[in-house]
């Protein structure tokens, strides 16, 4: 079974955490809540609550197949989290899925990994992903590699079909 570490802290955008992590518990892929410390409750954009379940410092690679990154102003707090890059990095050595959305792409942008690779992202990221070298593309899903990446909230179920269909 497929294991995940989907990162969360404060102002994560309810949607675009909960709504990948439903559609792969459906498809039997584990899920692991991984925040900026442990134990932690962080609050969602939109209120709702997610309890951590590990530390990002404790996530050893080796043991997961990949990793989604939500939006709202969480990327904000991870991008500059050296544990968090450090994860990506190493995610995107071994091409790990790297699944990202709306603002999500700060993330991977700021860990450097997306040099000559197509993405997308909310357009208010749009000159942060070129920056980093990468090809916008302004389309639901873009897939490049083991990289996966949406727009917005609207774009939810095609991203998550990308994400399991990818992983399964």
């Amino acid at each position: 079974m497929p294991k995940i570490v989907a990162l969360v802290c404060d102002y994560y955008q309810d949607l675009e955490l909960w709504y990948p992590i439903l559609r792969m518990k459906e498809a039997g892929i584990e899920v692991l809540i991984a925040g900026l410390s442990h134990p932690a409750i962080y609050q969602g954009k939109h209120g709702y609550p997610c309890e951590t379940e590990i530390d990002v410092k404790n996530v050893k690679v080796d043991a997961i197949d990949g990793i989604l990154i939500p939006g709202g102003r969480a990327p904000d707090q991870l991008r500059v989290t050296p544990a968090v890059l450090s994860l990506v990095k190493e995610c995107d050595r071994d091409r790990k899925m790297i699944a990202f959305i709306c603002h999500g792409g700060l993330v991977p942008a700021d860990a450097n990994i997306l040099s000559g690779k197509k993405v997308t992202g909310t357009s208010s990221i749009k000159e942060d992903l070129i920056k980093a070298k990468a090809t916008f593309e302004d389309k639901e899903v873009v897939i490049d590699g083991h990289l996966i990446s949406s727009r917005t909230p609207k774009d939810l179920p095609a991203f998550g079909k990308a994400i399991t269909e990818y992983l399964c």
